[in-house]
């Protein structure tokens, strides 16, 4: 059965070959995708196709590709292969996407990504051509529900000048109501975010599109793709242990209250591995404000350990991602998506007192942390989240 519901939509129907078409060289393109999820899965294969015909018949083609932080191999990779992406922003994790930065192929700005969806509103990085973008359904009154990630898609359908949908039906249409779609404006204009408690709502369920700028719907069905987490070493336990450990006395002490604050986690296997260890630990009714959502939250969503968690973007492994779309209407209830401007906004970080556990490259014994670069020159990933959390939280 068809998830396009509207009569607007259905006319623009066409082939990711076609949608590819209405993308130009030169042009600054807005994708969405979040740490593998909520990526569109057909229109970038397609680009990279078209750029590379372009390149064997002698002409230049390439674009400039915005984000909400990493993406997968069918999109970075795809496009990075055939050189087709001449700027990249704010964040990546693909490895030909770093090969072609660090040979000077592709230029990157490593933007904190609180501060990115701001920025393109502002018009800091220049006009917004277009914005590829999944949903999850366009429904009869034309609004559409979001997939697996928000990131900066608010920001990209509200500034792109050509909007191509990627309706991908592999998306659980029992996602409706976890998302909480809400927009900054530009300064002077911005009111106090009212956000209290990590659960609080304060948006809407779907984005609002301006159809007359909408080029393109393509349909798709395939999964997300991220990596199955690796079993927990030696070394990630001990971590996990000692962390425990910290709160504990935190708490002991007086600082912590006994359901702590709320909780924020990184990317990544020793990330997952404190999770284990809080479903496992002495803390109850704890609640979350990050940026992704892990296999780790997820079990402690179910063990009854964790009441809300709100993110931006799931990153969750293969077995975990199809758990997530069988039992969206009941994780619902338990999880905020939220655009990343909202999820990983300083103020509100500082305001909640979120504990933040981050991931880093190296640290220096004066406290500075590298999470971006090797031997000062050769990028890695990029800062993404870590620098909203780290420099705000309440503990760090």
């Amino acid at each position: 059965m068809s998830r396009i519901g509207n009569d607007k939509a259905r006319a623009k129907l066409m082939s990711a070959e076609d949608a590819a078409q209405k993308i130009q060289d030169g042009d600054r393109v807005g994708f969405s995708g979040f740490t593998g999820a909520g990526y569109p899965k057909a229109v970038p294969g397609a680009l990279a196709e078209q750029i590379w015909a372009a390149h064997e018949a002698g002409k230049p083609f390439s674009i400039a590709s915005y984000t909400g932080a990493s993406t997968a191999p069918e999109h970075d990779g795809a496009l990075a292969a055939v050189d087709g992406i001449s700027m990249r922003m704010p964040y990546q994790s693909d490895p030909v996407m770093r090969g072609k930065i660090n040979a000077g192929v592709s230029e990157y700005s490593d933007v904190h990504l609180s501060h990115s969806g701001p920025q393109v509103r502002h018009g800091f990085w220049g006009n917004l051509d277009a914005a590829v973008i999944e949903v999850a359904r366009v429904n009869e009154d034309g609004t559409v529900l979001p997939s697996s990630s928000i990131g900066n898609n608010n920001v990209y359908l509200e500034k792109a000048d050509k909007i191509i949908l990627e309706v991908n039906s592999w998306q659980s249409e029992d996602l409706e109501g976890m998302h909480d779609v809400y927009s900054m404006k530009t300064p002077p204009h911005n009111i106090p975010i009212p956000i209290t408690s990590a659960g609080d709502r304060i948006g809407s369920k779907f984005f609002d599109i301006d159809w007359d700028r909408v080029v393109a719907v393509v349909e798709s069905d395939a999964p997300d793709r991220n990596s199955p987490f690796k079993p927990l070493d030696q070394d990630s336990k001990t971590i996990a242990e000692n962390l425990l450990d910290f709160l504990g006395n935190e708490v002991k002490q007086g600082r912590l209250p006994k359901d702590l604050l709320p909780m924020q986690s990184g990317v990544g296997n020793i990330a997952n591995a404190v999770l284990v260890g809080l479903n496992e630990g002495p803390f109850e009714r704890l609640t979350s404000y990050t940026e992704v959502i892990q296999d780790g939250m997820v079990d402690m969503i179910d063990s009854g350990k964790l009441l809300v968690a709100s993110a931006t973007a799931f990153s969750l492994s293969p077995d975990a991602a199809h758990l997530m779309n069988e039992k969206a209407s009941f994780y619902r209830n338990h999880i905020v998506l939220r655009p990343q401007e909202i999820s990983n906004n300083p103020e509100v970080i500082r305001r909640l007192g979120v504990i933040a556990c981050n991931g880093m490259i190296e640290a220096d014994i004066y406290g500075n942390v590298n999470s971006t670069h090797v031997m000062g020159s050769r990028m890695q990933n990029g800062i993404g989240g870590s620098g909203d959390f780290t420099r705000n939280g309440w503990i760090s």
